[in-house]
């Protein structure tokens, strides 16, 4: 039985340390998207045209590098970017908010994430004491994430496509966390299942 045990747990840990060093790393998006093609959806090679909001137009690098790689998104499902012939506009935009949140909830935290009291009680030679003991709180920054993408009928001028990716964690890469919820918004694409879709995608650490 001991040796057993312990060849599971060398297993164990073996699994764990390749995954660790695989080089991929997994993002996982919350994903609701809405279809409504006013003619018959688009076929591999739509062509399509970037549109920005006037704040992207302020922020032109960081907004270049995002749809170069919503560009590399938009080609794994057929749409080609070609804006002299463009069908379609697409509008992609990205919020990131960074918040402050306690680790973990374990012993000495409420649910709250607020240290709860531990009453202590000491005694000795001279006497006792009775008092109350709060454990330190340390916290460490988490990023919520928000992708949207909008795809205009320019025939028409209506939104036809929209879709929104939603990720929170640690990491404090977003453009790079981008590439991973730019590929799980467009899952599906371009007549996606109705209802919200929980999608993991692989990218390199």
């Amino acid at each position: 039985m001991k040796r057993a045990i312990t060849a599971i747990f060398s297993v164990a840990v073996l699994a764990f340390f390749m995954a660790g060093c695989s080089g991929l790393r997994v993002v996982d998006s919350d994903v609701t998207a809405f279809s409504r093609w006013s003619a018959a959806p688009p076929v591999p090679g739509t062509a399509y045209r970037f549109e920005r909001l006037p704040s992207q137009q302020v922020v032109g690098a960081q907004q270049d590098y995002v749809e170069g790689l919503a560009r590399t998104a938009l080609a794994k499902v057929g749409m080609d970017l070609n804006p002299s012939v463009a069908r379609y506009s697409v509008q992609v935009m990205i919020n990131t908010q960074v918040v402050e949140r306690v680790p973990y909830d374990g012993v000495g935290y409420d649910g709250f994430g607020f240290p709860t009291p531990g009453v202590f009680l000491g005694g000795g030679s001279r006497g006792a004491s009775l008092g109350l003991s709060f454990p330190m709180r340390f916290s460490e920054p988490y990023f919520k994430r928000e992708l949207s993408i909008l795809i205009r009928d320019l025939s028409s001028n209506q939104v036809v496509f929209e879709t929104r990716a939603l990720n929170d964690g640690v990491w404090s890469d977003t453009l790079a966390v981008l590439s991973g919820m730019l590929d799980a918004a467009l899952r599906g694409f371009p007549q996606p299942p109705p209802g919200p879709r929980r999608i993991n995608v692989e990218i390199p650490r």
